[in-house]
């Protein structure tokens, strides 16, 4: 048979580039449509002015404003820690007149009032996948549970007054609990490490002790329960993985303690506050902060930060009784909540994203949403 002659050289890489100039005067062509069209919406002002005035310019803003929707009364002493609910409307808080209080946050009822066997209380966790578990832990190094399954609104549950799993292996204070799952809990230690426990054998499955100070945070990863992430005494910011046992990334850059972690929406970045006035981003995936957050009027601590649901804000409590809002675009300029008489000492956004839970030295939690 006889094959086709094949074109010259120079006819086959002249093709290319034809269709290249082609499609190139095409793009052209459709970004001068879109100048034109911008310019005649803009009505004679510049399109940059017309962007400006639509969009409200550059602001570190919510389209929201936070304001206090509910008070949540009830604690006789400070307040050192609160966590939501899955279901975004019950919440737990920890206070040092020795009670763990379930609260209502939509009527602020207090749904069980637990006394505690030491009144030394540093952290409080609720099990976020069924909602039927509760932890807290301090001074006493142990991380007690309680089961409120059946609790509902209307005071007709059952009291609750005994744990039910007592986790004791640490020599240390307790810092931080936070729930993997409804089988699991992961504890942050004064003794330099964090512990994965198996709560119905009450037993601890890892231990992790990279980390050569009090661990005084832990954050668990939503989009991958295998990693959490930590915050010590040492200044460092570590990422563990529970499938390797260690940590696999460290994050350093702060001056002093950092008190709180807390990771970004997507699972790729974490936020942490610390004893040196500032807050930082640190992306997981290039392995180096992306941020840092501060100012010369803030000369006190972080005792506690969250994400707003979207990522755009981290939220940060501070020692000078204010929580600030950090736009994570625009460093300069935070959003100021001045909501309490004393030390902000925790806060919380609720899984929904809906409301931001602060708690206080005053004795009071405030929802603001």
């Amino acid at each position: 048979p006889i094959l086709p002659a094949r074109p010259p050289p120079a006819a086959a890489a002249a093709a290319p580039a034809s269709a290249m100039a082609e499609q190139q005067r095409t793009l052209e062509g459709l970004r001068a449509q879109i100048q034109q069209a911008l310019e005649a919406r803009a009505g004679g002002d510049s399109v940059e002015q017309w962007w400006f005035d639509a969009v409200g310019g550059p602001s570190n803003q919510p389209a929201h404003r936070l304001e206090t929707s509910r008070i949540l009364r009830g604690h006789f002493g400070k307040v050192y820690a609160n966590h939501w609910a899955g279901d975004s409307k019950h919440l737990v808080s920890a206070s040092q007149d020795g009670k763990l209080i379930v609260w209502n946050g939509f009527t602020t009822n207090k749904v069980q009032a637990i006394p505690l066997r030491s009144s030394w209380v540093m952290t409080c966790g609720y099990e976020q996948a069924e909602d039927q578990l509760i932890a807290c832990g301090g001074l006493d190094n142990i991380c007690s549970v309680y089961r409120i399954a059946g609790v509902n609104d209307t005071g007709s549950s059952a009291f609750v007054n005994r744990s039910h799993r007592e986790l004791a292996a640490h020599e240390g204070y307790l810092s931080c609990c936070r729930f993997n799952g409804s089988s699991e809990i992961i504890t942050a230690s004064g003794d330099g490490t964090c512990k994965r426990w198996d709560i119905e054998e009450g037993k601890d499955v890892q231990t992790f002790d990279d980390h050569d100070g009090d661990v005084m945070s832990i954050a668990i990863n939503k989009c991958d329960p295998h990693v959490f992430a930590s915050g010590s005494t040492d200044r460092m910011a570590q990422v563990s993985d529970s499938r390797t046992g260690k940590c696999v990334m460290s994050f350093a850059g702060h001056e002093s303690d950092i008190n709180s972690v807390s990771f970004f929406p997507d699972g790729m970045a974490i936020g942490t506050g610390s004893d040196d006035s500032t807050c930082k981003l640190f992306d997981l995936r290039a392995r180096r902060e992306l941020g840092s957050y501060g100012g010369d009027q803030i000369v006190c601590g972080v005792t506690a930060v969250d994400f707003s649901g979207s990522g755009r804000f981290l939220f940060a409590g501070y020692d000078d009784f204010t929580a600030y809002g950090w736009d994570i675009t625009n460093r300069t300029t935070p959003i100021t909540l001045r909501c309490h008489e004393n030390r902000v000492s925790c806060l919380q956004v609720s899984p929904a994203g809906n409301a931001l839970c602060t708690g206080s030295w005053d004795t009071l939690l405030k929802i603001l949403a």
